[in-house]
């Protein structure tokens, strides 16, 4: 039996999730989503930062463009929110894997709010 990685935020995540879905449903746009998931965390006491900046290091230089992660949760979660009909596709694993790696946290969340039921993947590095 594995053990899972933050397993008890995690759960607080996608509760949060969760309630936002079951209340606005699909089909607004990501940034709608953000709003409410902002909402949530506050209310459900959870501590993030929305929109976190981190550098990108490539051979010791920190390269000009930076990745801002959707939100950053008790400053060891990447959480990406999407808001897609087509689903958690290959590239937006890629995407927070690549993000997991460059914040140095272990554990992604991806979840997509675009389908009639919410979505989401747990990524572990």
């Amino acid at each position: 039996m594995s053990i899972l990685i933050n397993e008890d935020m995690s759960y607080k995540i996608i509760g949060a999730c969760m309630k936002v879905h079951r209340f606005l449903g699909h089909g607004f746009l990501q940034v709608v989503y953000k709003d409410a998931m902002q909402i949530e965390f506050a209310k459900a006491e959870i501590n993030y930062v929305r929109e976190k900046e981190f550098d990108i290091n490539y051979k010791g230089i920190i390269l000009p463009h930076k990745f801002f992660a959707d939100f950053f949760v008790m400053e060891n979660i990447i959480a990406e929110i999407k808001a897609t009909k087509e689903g958690i596709s290959n590239d937006f694993i890629a995407q927070t894997l690549n993000y997991l790696k460059v914040s140095n946290c272990a554990l992604g969340l991806i979840i997509n709010f675009g389908k009639t039921s919410l979505e989401y993947k747990r990524l572990v590095l």
